[in-house]
């Protein structure tokens, strides 16, 4: 079963998630301040997070670090910090995703379906599967750096398109961030060139999706980044 730790100040949003979470097989813990996660976490380590950033002790970018220092595990933020900045500090920081308040149960669910996925794969059965993906009517073989339409056409990309779209494909679902891409994929010079990301996922919209202007598969998350939704 897998267990979330869900920190938030918010009684009524604790036990709402508490009663939703539960109803769905999770084991809940719940944690009011930074420090009681913290404390929760290195006690019974968790399977997944789902903070809040304002917290009265401790600010959720905090408890992301110290959560860094010696766990991996998932953690979807759930803030009603809409600001950029405080999403991409977060991101930074080492969260994986990010829930905008007020929200949706359904959606903060369906994202934690998304990460639970992630955890019941295999590591390498995730870099078999991601070796040959599809985005809409294309085959995308990672291994071979191929793109091939369903009609036997080939799509040619270029070696920083094949940097930007290999990092999204090998993440499906994750949320990466902006500063991430251009770290991994022009270098840590280039971290503050969003525009730069703009124009490439432009170009990949353009040869890869049905509909460049209402894309299906790869996602802007305004403020924050990007996900390949499979």
């Amino acid at each position: 079963m897998t267990r979330i730790l869900v920190v938030d100040d918010e009684p009524q949003i604790l036990r709402a998630l508490r009663i939703n979470l539960r109803a769905r097989g999770y084991d809940v813990q719940v944690a009011d301040t930074g420090a009681a996660a913290l404390k929760v976490a290195a006690s019974h380590p968790p399977d997944m997070v789902v903070l809040d950033l304002g917290l009265p002790d401790l600010d959720g970018v905090d408890v992301i670090r110290g959560l860094r220092g010696w766990t991996t595990v998932p953690i979807i933020v759930l803030s009603g910090r809409a600001g950029s900045e405080d999403k991409v500090s977060a991101l930074d920081a080492g969260a994986d995703d990010y829930v905008t308040k007020p929200f949706g149960v359904d959606e903060l669910l369906a994202r934690i379906r998304a990460v639970t996925r992630r955890l019941a794969t295999p590591a390498d059965t995730i870099a078999t599967q991601a070796s040959t993906l599809r985005v809409g009517r294309h085959v995308v073989n990672l291994a071979d750096r191929v793109v091939t339409r369903d009609d036997g056409v080939e799509v040619r990309l270029t070696p920083t398109q094949w940097g930007v779209l290999e990092k999204l494909l090998r993440n499906p679902g994750k949320l990466i961030s902006q500063r991430q891409l251009l770290n991994d994929v022009w270098g840590p010079e280039y971290q503050n060139e969003t525009n730069y990301l703009r124009q490439y996922m432009a170009q990949l919209r353009r040869k890869l999706e049905d509909n460049p202007a209402r894309p299906q598969h790869l996602i802007t998350e305004p403020g924050m980044g990007y996900r390949y939704r499979p």
